[in-house]
């Protein structure tokens, strides 16, 4: 159940919009436990309308596609996580989050559509499965450019980071090579 309605929301959007005090000054105006709470219906607000200040009566499904392509973005553009979760129509920027950290752990088998553990199959349901296991030539190589593309994007990343520790590198270098100079001028 929501702690807040969506017309307190749209109160203390519209009272922020119009000027009528900052975030701490409408959460403590508004009874709210948390400046924060003003600051991201705000957000939302600006984002989404009216329509991201409205409950949500159900969970929303995201397809595997949609979570790589988020996750593909946010590693290969400088976008934020914020700016990403509006592009794709994600409710929560922490999704997003979520997304990249199961991406992160588990590669894109994280996104897998089946979790937890497999149903039992009698021996009609094995016949079934051996048979749509033997896929097309035109669904293997749907599969096999779906792994290139997530590949690629492992790559990306590696590469990225890769780059970004080269970069300190020469900055850890820096302090070692003072000292030595240093205990070179008290050893004359």
């Amino acid at each position: 159940m929501a702690k807040h309605t969506s017309e307190l929301k749209k109160k203390v959007v519209q009272a922020y919009v119009n000027g009528e005090g900052g975030y701490k000054a409408l959460a403590k105006r508004y009874h709210l436990r948390d400046n924060t709470l003003v600051r991201d219906w705000v957000k939302r607000y600006q984002t989404y309308g009216e329509a991201g200040l409205l409950r949500k009566r159900q969970n929303k499904f995201y397809a595997v596609q949609t979570k790589l392509d988020a996750v593909e973005l946010y590693l290969t553009t400088e976008l934020s996580i914020r700016e990403i979760a509006a592009h794709f129509e994600v409710s929560e920027p922490s999704i997003v989050a979520r997304w990249l950290k199961e991406y992160r752990e588990e590669g894109a088998d994280g996104f897998s559509e089946s979790k937890g553990r497999p149903p039992k199959m009698n021996g009609e349901d094995k016949k079934q499965k051996k048979t749509v296991s033997s896929q097309s030539n035109d669904e293997q190589i749907q599969e096999l450019e779906k792994r290139i593309r997530l590949l690629q994007i492992e790559n990306a990343y590696l590469k990225e980071l890769r780059r970004l520790r080269q970069k300190e590198q020469p900055l850890q270098k820096k302090p070692s090579q003072e000292s030595s100079t240093a205990s070179e001028d008290t050893s004359n």
